[in-house]
């Protein structure tokens, strides 16, 4: 699983113009862009939740736990793009959906259960994801 993370000062994603996730931190919250793998599995997708909620990427290096800060997660099957040969990627080791939407579903829920306000994308839909990155902050997790 790979979790490509921004820290954010405002968020939104919409689908076919409607808005289906928004935080809007005070002063500060993340984006979680979530990739799913063959190989990932439940241990995998709570671990990584608990390491995201609990990473001091916030001023004051301070965590999304520390601070109570929101969180947005949005699927995003190309963070396993493979990009090394020709110029057409391959999604070959992205998962397939029926096996990353739970994955993805279990993260969020998982950062729920830890106490973080969670808005979420849809899963399998084209998204137009809007955000301003503060510092700018972004980060690869991988478990």
């Amino acid at each position: 699983m790979r979790v490509l993370v921004q820290r954010v000062s405002s968020a939104q994603v919409s689908v076919d113009g409607e808005v289906v996730g928004r935080i809007e931190p005070k002063p500060q919250g993340l984006v979680a862009l979530v990739g799913v793998t063959h190989s990932d599995t439940e241990a995998t997708a709570k671990a990584l939740a608990d390491k995201l909620f609990r990473l001091r990427i916030l001023d004051g290096e301070r965590s999304a736990a520390d601070l109570n800060a929101p969180i947005l997660v949005i699927s995003q099957f190309t963070l396993y793009a493979d990009t090394a040969k020709g110029r057409r990627p391959s999604w070959n080791a992205a998962a397939p959906g029926a096996v990353a939407e739970p994955l993805v579903d279990l993260f969020a829920e998982t950062l729920r259960a830890f106490g973080a306000s969670v808005a979420t994308g849809q899963f399998g839909a084209h998204m137009q994801v809007e955000l301003i990155n503060d510092g700018p902050v972004t980060l690869m997790l991988e478990g």
